[in-house]
């Protein structure tokens, strides 16, 4: 599990990025680097990483999923994802 200060400050990026993307897109559109440039660092979609909803893990992140894969795998296992089973052949 991650800590919860790492993941609170995950949210409050994402609702940063949330808050600003019209306005940097419209700074963006018009070429007004300057003014882009005085909005917030975290307010940039590029500054977020992603994690697992459930644990915060920040590495091995499936995206279709939004969980990391070791909670991928347990749930996958438990029967908890539907249309998901363990391959064999």
């Amino acid at each position: 599990m991650a800590k919860e200060s790492m993941k609170a400050r995950e949210r409050k990026r994402q609702k940063m990025v949330d808050h600003y993307a019209a306005k940097r897109e419209e700074l963006k559109k018009a070429g007004d680097w300057d003014a882009l440039q005085k909005l917030p660092k975290n307010s940039s979609k590029v500054r977020l990483h992603n994690r697992c909803l459930l644990t915060g893990r920040p590495r091995g992140y499936m995206r279709q999923f939004g969980i990391s894969r070791v909670l991928f795998r347990e749930m996958a296992l438990d029967g908890k994802i539907p249309g998901v089973k363990k391959a064999s052949w």
